[in-house]
């Protein structure tokens, strides 16, 4: 039988705690020594958690926004032709389309919202409509595309 753990053979972390009760041995013969059963600390920690959120934001655009905005709404409505070589997957109908070449119209500018200026890589929302095999209308679908990506027709 396992011996008793007294003051003097306890482990020194067990030894620096103020009061430890043991528990039963385990039933395996390596697992028997005695362990403590709980270790209760004399205090509690609270930790205090606050949120914080912004209620309002100030919308108000700056000159430079203003101007950015008008030159984009000059674009939107015109045609534009794909210039540089680019696939796209998205198209259910026609996998793997390469849109160089392909014609379509600027649909929108998404490179400002709610008047400030957002992290857009590919601003302008461009509308193809092409012909598919088996399909009695034209197929249209939106890509995102830069500005360098194409040119204007008009």
């Amino acid at each position: 039988m396992p011996m008793a753990a007294t003051a003097a053979t306890a482990p020194l972390f067990l030894r620096s705690l103020p009061s430890v009760a043991p528990i039963a041995p385990l039933s395996l013969p390596s697992l028997s020594a005695r362990r403590p059963a709980a270790i209760v600390l004399p205090f509690r920690v609270r930790y205090r958690v606050t949120c914080q959120a912004v209620l309002s934001a100030d919308i108000s655009s700056s000159s430079e926004i203003e101007e950015e905005e008008q030159r984009a709404a000059a674009k939107i409505g015109k045609r534009v032709r794909v210039s540089v070589p680019l696939k796209v997957c998205h198209v259910q109908k026609a996998p793997d389309l390469d849109l160089e070449g392909l014609e379509g119209v600027i649909k929108q500018y998404v490179g400002i919202w709610k008047g400030k200026r957002i992290s857009s890589n590919l601003p302008f929302k461009v509308e193809f409509q092409i012909e598919v095999e088996g399909q009695t209308r034209p197929v249209k679908f939106i890509s995102h595309l830069k500005e360098d990506e194409f040119q204007y027709l008009d």
